[in-house]
């Protein structure tokens, strides 16, 4: 994170390249967990008197290990990468904007206040908050179109541009794109907890140390993001509601708020249908944070001995060009003095 003391501070597209990249690499190994989740938390249960399927999918997952198993059976290997690389481009960045301004928000705060140590837990978390909304607006759409890609029917898969297409000539037109924004813009609570917790359970675990090994990392990441998606997973189902095609009970009728959503869960399923898909969303975070954690501090400082190297070639280079300038200045002097002194040698 920005900001450690005793570190060399990396600007903050170098923050946010470094946490994107940790972010990619750690959603493309457990991705076919997202996938999983993804479909779990879109399907209501069915009631014997239902007369329409009430999921997107006429397939019904008793649990992560069932879904798992009937997406191999009936789309093969691949049904488990649906939105695979729209996926990773929304990762990279949503990641990238996040990482970018929480270091800029995070950077400029502490400069305006000249604190002399770390925000407390309150302060980062408004921090996040900040730059999570702020990263929203900017990335949901590649969201909206990825949570498509994973709950399409096997017969009707279509790539990312085409399912793009798809929701821009629904009735919500190009807003579409932007639908759950209200729920993500909820959701930032989500980073705000997880960065927030970090931070403060990195000073209590390893008060003073500047780099983390490995394990450490991990340990941080995935302790905080499995706080922070037990307390935001109502909000996260209702949200991939809000993103994915209306279950056909509701014969096209979409929702038109995280509320209804929700609302239409607990009357179909109850209170606890609301969380879920809660064990493979926990299994995903707490591995990609980890992951993430794990990455982004090794990123940085690659990043770090990266700039260093580049600044060091360009003082050696700016030295030699001195150098050179003051040889050739050294070379030239004989030759001005000869010709200040032929007029007096003509005369």
């Amino acid at each position: 994170m920005p900001g450690k003391t005793g570190q060399v501070p990396l600007p903050p597209w170098g923050n946010a390249l470094a946490g994107a990249t940790g972010a990619v690499l750690a959603n493309a190994i457990v991705y076919p967990l997202d996938v999983v989740k993804t479909r779990l938390q879109v399907q209501v249960r069915r009631k014997p008197t239902d007369p329409a399927p009430l999921t997107t999918n006429d397939v019904h997952y008793t649990s992560a290990l069932d879904a798992i198993r009937k997406i191999v059976d009936d789309e093969g290997i691949l049904g488990l990468y649906s939105g695979f690389h729209g996926s990773l481009i929304g990762v990279a960045s949503t990641n990238f904007a996040y990482f970018y301004w929480y270091s800029v928000v995070r950077t400029l705060y502490i400069s305006s206040r000249s604190l002399p140590r770390p925000p407390n837990t309150a302060t980062e978390l408004s921090l996040g908050a900040v730059a999570g909304a702020i990263a929203q607006v900017f990335t949901i759409p590649v969201s909206v179109v990825t949570t498509r890609q994973q709950t399409q029917p096997k017969g009707d898969k279509k790539g990312l541009i085409d399912t793009g297409r798809e929701v821009v000539n629904s009735e919500d037109g190009w807003t579409g794109l932007w639908r759950g924004l209200k729920a993500s813009l909820v959701l930032v609570v989500n980073p705000a907890i997880t960065y927030g917790a970090y931070q403060r359970l990195r000073e209590l675990c390893f008060p003073g140390k500047t780099n983390l090994r490995p394990w450490e990392s991990f340990f941080l990441g995935a302790a905080s993001k499995a706080l922070a998606t037990i307390a935001t997973q109502p909000l996260i189902v209702a949200k991939v509601g809000l993103q994915s095609r209306p279950p056909p009970a509701r014969e096209g009728k979409r929702f038109k708020s995280f509320i209804e959503v929700m609302s239409y869960i607990v009357d179909h399923e109850g209170p606890l249908a609301l969380f879920k898909g809660v064990a493979p969303q926990i299994t995903k975070g707490i591995i990609v944070q980890g992951l993430l954690m794990m990455t982004k501090e090794r990123m940085e400082i690659l990043f770090i001995v990266l700039f260093a190297y580049l600044r060091r070639m360009k003082s050696d280079r700016l030295q030699k060009a001195v150098e050179a300038a003051t040889s050739k200045a050294k070379e030239m002097l004989p030759l001005d003095q000869v010709k200040q002194s032929m007029p007096a040698l003509i005369k």
